[in-house]
């Protein structure tokens, strides 16, 4: 027999649920604006998240810690927050609530508990801005540009400053610049403002000047002109491949350090998670970021060498198409290639299960790889076929990667999916640049398969940024 439902209650708490997300929601951005205190939720962004968002992530919350977290419990941990003196700081109030449900007791009095969960954090941590230059403007490019614009806050970490690219600034390329920055096909209208300044070639994002800098050659160009010191240039251009070609941007007077979008040779090639601390900024200026599918795959790798031991495997991405490959059949430098991106299925190769020995050197010789481009705009999967040095089962390599994803060194690299119906597009504008895929996971023995999804744009794009924030030295305090 069904229960008799009271629609008119449930309306009532529908408005009440409704009201405390709004609220919680201005204290997210009050704490922000006013304090560089960014909250996130179980490694989830919360800036300019609507209501409706919000409370999605509510739910994940519930079946993903197993605890019944509700909107109301977010509220008033980010009051006491409020009422804390922190110093500028990322902190994930979705743990914070979950610790919370741990140890009722103890916190029964918000404000106390917050300070005891925070007390090494106390201490203001002395951070000088970096002026930050994107070379090139591409796909990475733009994306990287509407991040770093839309969580600039107070201006007291990576601040935008140039973009360069290799056409002539002229009104028109401005106009167009402007738009593509604005409007992208896959990943929405950019939250934000972007008009254009021609009287200065520069763009104005959000009320704040980046230059537009025409030049073939980094060596023409000086940053110092534009009142750009010290900068960190990002390149995403893919011109620049090994230490020699890439010391070139470190020529431009006012550059400091580079980073680029792409493997390298003769540089630091980092997984921002997995070996970024082995490198110590002091003692290098140029690194890499990897690829999209490295990014993806190492931090699960991580966690199964250090658990189990891989013997060996084999890596197979599934990649949505890209730049590189042609629109309609044309002849191309590399076999298959050349033939239509949204037609076909295209066989190609990755370098990714090579690279992947540059951040876990344990896994040496040990993975093939190869690539199918297939016929979607945006979001990838990886499906990572191993030997394991010990028999598991899939409850155990589940629980092993979902631990990792709750707590340690790899939150913000690894999402855990429990959806039953996860599909390409349902990931894209994940921050996270691995979503791990549980209900897919398959295991015999030693032999297993995990399925790996990743935004090869979005996600990857937060990777260059936490990389970036390390390199220029101006990552806040961290609570995850």
């Amino acid at each position: 027999m069904s229960t008799i439902v009271n629609y008119e209650e449930e309306v009532a708490q529908q408005a009440l649920t409704r009201r405390a997300t709004v609220e919680f929601i201005n204290i997210v951005n009050d704490l922000w604006y006013d304090k560089s205190i960014e909250l996130v939720f179980f490694r989830n962004p919360l800036i300019d998240k609507r209501a409706s968002e919000v409370l999605n992530l509510i739910d994940y919350a519930k079946e993903f810690v197993n605890k019944p977290i509700t909107i109301q419990d977010a509220l008033n941990i980010a009051k006491a927050i409020q009422k804390v003196d922190l110093p500028a700081s990322k902190l994930d109030i979705g743990k914070l609530a979950y610790e919370c449900h741990l140890n009722p007791k103890g916190c029964v009095d918000k404000e106390a508990f917050i300070k005891k969960q925070l007390k090494n954090i106390t201490e203001a941590k002395d951070i000088t801005p970096k002026d930050v230059v994107l070379y090139g403007f591409g796909r990475i490019g733009r994306l990287l540009a509407r991040e770093l614009m839309s969580k600039m806050g107070k201006g007291t970490q990576l601040r935008l400053r140039a973009i360069v690219t290799r056409d002539k600034i002229t009104p028109t390329v401005l106009e167009k610049r402007a738009s593509l920055l604005s409007i992208d096909s896959v990943h929405g209208n950019f939250l934000g403002t972007v008009q254009v300044d021609k009287e200065n070639n520069a763009l104005i994002i959000n009320g704040t000047t980046v230059f537009m800098i025409s030049a073939n050659n980094p060596e023409d160009i000086d940053y110092t002109k534009y009142g750009i010191k010290d900068a960190l240039v990002i390149d995403n251009t893919g011109a620049f491949r090994d230490d020699v070609e890439l010391s070139r941007l470190l020529t431009s007077k006012g550059a400091s350090k580079v980073l680029i979008t792409a493997p390298a040779k003769g540089v630091p090639n980092i997984v921002h998670g997995v070996n970024h601390q082995q490198y110590n900024p002091d003692k290098f200026n140029i690194f890499s970021a990897a690829s999209c599918t490295t990014n993806a795959i190492t931090p699960v790798l991580k966690v199964l060498e250090d658990n189990f031991g891989i013997k060996k495997g084999h890596l197979e991405t599934i990649h949505a198409y890209t730049n590189d490959q042609n629109l309609v059949d044309n002849m191309h430098s590399k076999y298959r290639r050349g033939r239509a991106a949204a037609l076909n299925m295209v066989i190609t190769e990755t370098g990714a299960g090579k690279a992947v020995a540059k951040a876990l050197p344990a896994l040496e010789g040990k993975l093939t790889s190869n690539a199918i481009r297939v016929p979607v705009p945006n979001g990838s999967l990886a499906i990572l076929s191993l030997q394991l040095r010990r028999p598991v089962t899939t409850d155990i390599v589940n629980a092993i990667l979902k631990q990792n994803a709750l707590e340690g060194d790899l939150v913000e690299q690894i999402k855990y999916s429990m959806d039953n119906e996860l599909v390409s597009t349902d990931i894209i504008g994940s921050t996270a640049p691995s979503i791990f895929d549980s209900k897919a996971t398959i295991t015999d023995g030693e032999t297993i398969v995990l399925y790996v999804w990743y935004d090869n744009e979005y996600g990857y794009s937060h990777q260059v940024i936490r990389l970036a924030k390390h390199i220029a030295k101006v990552r806040r305090y961290t609570y995850y």
